[in-house]
């Protein structure tokens, strides 16, 4: 069961669920204006907003006080990955989310990596 929060106000029903569609939230938009990957870092700038940014907007923003992941606010904010990335590009372009790509010292293809990964998988399961 779908719990509506305080401030999610029309937008969740506790029974009905998500009462808006996913692509509603980024005007049908299904690719992102800024490079972001799932692992890359945001957070928010603390520059006030202009206009009027969406409920999915604000929630991202408030999210992002601390560094947080695309994917990980993704699964915050319960949207699609895609529709998720449109919202941080928006926030992004407007100035009040600072994007970081992740750094990683070895390539995330590198055989050694995916070796040590799997063994830890095999290990933990």
């Amino acid at each position: 069961m779908i719990t509506a929060a305080a401030d999610d106000g029309p937008w969740l029903d506790e029974q009905a669920g998500r009462l808006v569609r996913p692509y509603t939230v980024s005007n049908g938009r299904t690719r992102p204006t800024a490079d972001l990957d799932l692992l890359t870092h945001v957070t928010a700038t603390g520059h006030p907003a202009t206009g009027h940014p969406g409920p999915e907007h604000g929630r991202a923003l408030k999210l992002a006080r601390t560094p947080v992941t695309v994917a990980e606010l993704a699964a915050r904010l319960g949207l699609p990955v895609g529709v998720a990335k449109v919202v941080v590009s928006d926030l992004v372009e407007t100035g009040l989310l600072l994007a970081e790509a992740p750094s990683f010292r070895h390539t995330p293809a590198d055989p050694a990596v995916l070796r040590h990964v799997r063994n830890e998988l095999r290990r933990r399961l």
